[in-house]
């Protein structure tokens, strides 16, 4: 009875983690690393390995649901892939390295600093409820950075252009840095990229954010796995509550405003950066 109750508990945890994970762009581990570390006990490491496994789930199952929407876009997302790829093993490497030496506690307080200090520009940008031009650069037509969907809340077509193809590459490869020391995905720095720096939609910027962090996730965790990180017992539930989250946030977001896309976005930016400075601490 013990081990279903557990099994449950787990089912549940990545379920909420799925819709979440899928709505914000940020993937599961937001919600799944800090469930499995303060709510079940389980080591950073191996909530770690859980979490990419489990963000990989995540992409899998909103990313197909974005891209037959329109919602995505492939050719932006396949082109910060690189950078967010060499930057996930770069940061697994770097994670074992920190973990066998036990002072991880420095790394999660200078992520957590950073984050808090982005809440002002980005509460900025939450206030903004449209853009007043379309920005462009050489990257825009080079890197073909733009598009159009139909947006179901608005029930209209947007049209956009993105720029700065460059910076969205620089903090992409952040974003897999992030995901493979951490295990969070990386979607949080890839969000901020594109909606911030490229001038991405907001719901291009977290459907074509899920598409990429499958990929970023998939690289860590394989390094994760090789380190004995990824323990099945754990993942298995996590996966499948992930799964059936993660399908439900995609069809919440299709018909979700932009602005409560921000405001969720915005909240979970704060939550992320203080959990990261209080487990800095020792305190969660």
């Amino acid at each position: 009875m013990i081990a279903i109750a557990y099994f449950i508990a787990l089912l549940l945890a990545g379920f909420a983690a799925g819709i979440v994970g899928s709505m914000s762009g940020l993937g599961g581990g937001v919600v799944i690393v800090p469930a499995l570390t303060l709510l079940f006990g389980i080591p950073l490491e191996y909530a770690a390995g859980a979490s990419l496994v489990s963000t990989i789930a995540t992409s899998s199952g909103a990313a197909s649901a974005y891209v037959k929407d329109r919602l995505s876009n492939i050719r932006i997302g396949m082109s910060l892939e690189v950078a967010t790829t060499l930057g996930a093993i770069a940061g697994s490497l770097i994670a074992a390295y920190i973990y066998a030496k036990g002072i991880s506690s420095y790394l999660f307080i200078t992520f957590g600093v950073v984050l808090l200090l982005s809440l002002y520009p980005t509460y900025k940008e939450y206030k903004r409820t449209h853009r007043k031009r379309m920005y462009r650069d050489w990257s825009t037509d080079f890197f073909q950075l733009s598009g159009s969907y139909y947006d179901k809340a608005e029930k209209k077509m947007i049209k956009y252009s993105g720029y700065k193809w460059w910076l969205g590459e620089l903090v992409s490869g952040g974003g897999g840095l992030m995901s493979g020391l951490l295990g969070i995905g990386g979607g949080v720095l890839k969000v901020m990229g594109m909606n911030r720096g490229m001038k991405l939609p907001m719901k291009v910027t977290t459907s074509t954010s899920n598409f990429m962090i499958g990929v970023t996730a998939a690289t860590s965790s394989a390094i994760y796995w090789a380190l004995g990180y990824i323990q099945p017992f754990i993942v298995a539930p996590v996966v499948i509550g992930i799964l059936a989250g993660a399908y439900l946030g995609s069809k919440l977001l299709e018909k979700t405003a932009s602005q409560k896309i921000r405001l969720l976005f915005l909240i979970l930016l704060g939550i992320i950066g203080i959990q990261m400075i209080l487990r800095g601490f020792g305190v969660a």
